[in-house]
Order: C-alpha cells, then sequence, then structure tokens
C-alpha cells in the first residue's frame, strides 16, 4: 500500500497519510506523494476543497527516527532536510488557494503537530493529542511550530507547550484556541467529511483570497492589511461566485458557487 493514500469525492480530496504500523512517522516518500497531492489539488479544477488525516490510530508522529543514524561519526545536518522536506511541506499548505481541513484521529506529536496546524481549520477526536516532542530530542519545535503556536495561543502556552513537551488534549486545544474543533472519536470522519464537503461547495476562489489575508496580517501593518483587503476583495468581487451570491441573495434562493 502506498504510504499517502489519495482519493477524490463530491470535490473534495482526501489525503491519509498511511505508516499506521510506525504511527504515520514522515519519511523522504511521504514527503513526495504529500507534494503530489498538493500538486493535484492546485492543478484540477473539481478539486473544491481538501482533507488531510492519518490511518490507525495516530495522525503524525512525527519525522520517522528509526530511519536516522546519529551513531555515525558524521553528524546529521537537520537544517538540509528541513530545506528540503518540511519548509516546502507547510509552505504548500498554507498557501494552497483551497480550503484545506484537517482532521487529527489519533497523536500529534513533533512535526505532525505543526503539519496540522499548518492546515485551515483543524478537527480533532476527544482522545487526540498534540505533543511539541522536540525538546525531548533537544530540538527546536520546527514544521512552523515557533511560528504558530505563539499566534494562535500566546507567548506564554507555547513556551509551556515548547519547553515542557506535555501532551495538550484535544478538548483543551479547543478551548486554547490552538483548533478549531474537538468532537466525538466516532464522529470525527464523519464530522470532517462534512466540513469538507460544506467548504467544497462554497465560494472556494473567495475562501483562497481570505487565506491569504488572513495568513499574511501577522506580518502585516494595519495600514499594510487595509490595502491587501481592497485590492482581493476587487478580485473576489470580479469572481462569478460574487455574482452568484448576489444574485442568490435577491432571489432568495441558495447560492450554487463555482469557484470561478
Amino acid at each position: 500500500m502506498p504510504s499517502v493514500l489519495v482519493s477524490v469525492d463530491a470535490g473534495v480530496l482526501t489525503v491519509t497519510l498511511n505508516r499506521p504500523e510506525k504511527l504515520n512517522a514522515l519519511n523522504p516518500e511521504m514527503h513526495r506523494l504529500l507534494r503530489g497531492a498538493l500538486e493535484r489539488a492546485i492543478g484540477e479544477p473539481e478539486i473544491r476543497a481538501v482533507l488531510l488525516t492519518g490511518a490507525g490510530r495516530g495522525f503524525c508522529s512525527g519525522q520517522d527516527l528509526a530511519e536516522r543514524d546519529v551513531t555515525s561519526a558524521a553528524p546529521i545536518d537537520l537544517a538540509v532536510w528541513l530545506g528540503e522536506h518540511y519548509n516546502p511541506l507547510v509552505r504548500r499548505l498554507r498557501a494552497l488557494p483551497k480550503p484545506i481541513v484537517c482532521a487529527v484521529n489519533g497523536v500529534a506529536a513533533g512535526a505532525g503537530a505543526n503539519i496540522a496546524l499548518a492546515c485551515d481549520l483543524v478537527i480533532a477526536a476527544r482522545s487526540a493529542t498534540f505533543v511539541q516532542a522536540f525538546a525531548r530530542l533537544g530540538l527546536v519545535p520546527d514544521a512552523g511550530g515557533t511560528y504558530f503556536l505563539p499566534r494562535l495561543v500566546g507567548t506564554a502556552r507555547a513556551m509551556g507547550l515548547a519547553l515542557l513537551a506535555e501532551p495538550l488534549s484535544a478538548e483543551r486545544a479547543e478551548q486554547w484556541g490552538l483548533i478549531w474543533k474537538a468532537v466525538d472519536d466516532a464522529r470525527l470522519a464523519e464530522e470532517a467529511q462534512k466540513l469538507a464537503r460544506t467548504l467544497a461547495n462554497g465560494p472556494t476562489r473567495g475562501y483562497g483570497l481570505a487565506k491569504k489575508a488572513i495568513y499574511a496580517s501577522a506580518g502585516n501593518s494595519l495600514d499594510a492589511q487595509l490595502d491587501l483587503e481592497r485590492d482581493l476583495q476587487r478580485e473576489a468581487g470580479l469572481s462569478e461566485d460574487y455574482r452568484e451570491g448576489v444574485t442568490a441573495f435577491k432571489e432568495k434562493r441558495s447560492p450554487r458557487f463555482q469557484g470561478k
């Protein structure tokens, strides 16, 4: 079986990390397949939303440490690994002009936790946990961890998560604003699919522009953000989806968006 499964249904590209015996720990093959899946999401107009999840009892335990030999004389340059694999993956997730739902079905540890946080909406099973496991290895949170955490939960909580490497429950993650929602385990797959299909049926062109604006705001001044909103709103206002939205409002019916 491939280490990443990909399927399309009702406008949703479902991407499933598929090394359940390793808690979906990441290796170069998985990074290659993830890159291909995200490129497909960009290239195929019928794909309107992406759902990322994991097979088995975990979402992703981060890097597969079993594939690293730290006993050799030559030290491993982790900067090369981040530059070739993790950083491009996080950038692709954030830049994808279509909404991404991440369904965390179990442990999300290390880079696995931060890849989930790079998605647009995170929904997690109540039994799921988020662990910034890097401190246990003497490392710095990567895959965007030092960027996402303080922006989502504040500096104090981000520091505690990074330095103590304690598991954070899905319910606490929801309370802190780290994720969108925690749901009962038995309902996770259904709720995640429902959310992804709702997005796939929505004004996905506008969703992509909203993503761009919200993610840019962290580094912008108010003046710069107002200018960006102006420019993106111009683009959104020229879309067929905006025309359809206004027409449907006037006709008192549900809009039929096409993502155009």
